[in-house]
């Protein structure tokens, strides 16, 4: 895989060009640029397969770059340090990415992800998607959640996601035309990623979709009924705070 390294920091470029080096034989680096303006040149003369992209350069981020293309030939792996609104963009659209200071075995497993990915020759959806996200962020009615299964990628509005339901490292995806979808992730990362969207945490494992609640149930300790029928309990632990979301509908 031909590749480029974007970093601000010319250390974090040496430290990643050395690992990749010993430790993944099927990565040549083609080059590195410290920021956007030089990595826009470097792609459209080299058109790599690959890119290891930092968010917070100077001047521009990596993000930035990115919706400088209409469309995307390239794989991309991020490497960065935490960055909210960062993390959140690439977890939404299941984009691989590496936190500061890399680790030897994170750098094979995503590097490994992008062959399987070539190898298939299948069109970078998910990259696509956070394109999508990036250029139009504030309208949360266009935003698509990728959830991957082992068979498919799904794209999903938030807005036709009922309720989720966590079942151990699992998460079960309830949609509003009664179909639903299994997740290997857990259900606190969905907390985090559809919070902005009128998703409220009731229970340990429940995530539920406020549009979707029909009333608070007092009986038997507590509980939501939603509009599909299903009644979800709250915990004693989330009612001050469910109650005080729910009287902002």
């Amino acid at each position: 895989m031909r590749s480029l390294i974007i970093d601000d920091e010319p250390g974090n470029i040496a430290t990643l060009e050395h690992l990749l080096k010993n430790n993944c034989k099927n990565v040549e680096v083609l080059g590195s640029a410290l920021n956007a303006r030089e990595a826009l040149t470097l792609i459209r003369n080299l058109r790599p397969d690959l890119l290891f992209l930092d968010i917070q350069m100077p001047d521009q981020s990596g993000f930035d770059l990115l919706r400088q293309f209409n469309r995307c030939d390239f794989e991309i792996i991020f490497v960065t340090a935490y960055d909210q609104y960062g993390i959140q963009a690439i977890k939404f659209s299941a984009i691989d990415y590496l936190l500061k200071p890399v680790q030897i075995e994170d750098v094979r497993s995503a590097v490994e992800k992008v062959q399987k990915k070539i190898d298939q020759k299948k069109d970078n959806l998910l990259l696509a998607n956070l394109l999508e996200y990036l250029k139009d962020k504030e309208n949360k009615n266009k935003h698509k959640l990728a959830l991957a299964t082992s068979r498919e990628t799904l794209f999903v509005s938030p807005d036709k996601i009922v309720r989720c339901e966590s079942s151990n490292a699992y998460t079960v995806f309830f949609f509003n035309d009664q179909e639903k979808l299994t997740v290997s992730r857990p259900i606190y990362e969905y907390e985090e990623l559809l919070t902005d969207y009128g998703f409220i945490r009731c229970h340990q494992s429940h995530l539920v979709n406020k549009n979707y609640i029909r009333s608070w149930r007092k009986e038997d300790g507590g509980y939501l009924l939603l509009e599909d029928g299903s009644n979800i309990p709250v915990s004693r632990g989330k009612r001050d705070s469910v109650f005080e979301k729910l009287t902002r509908l």
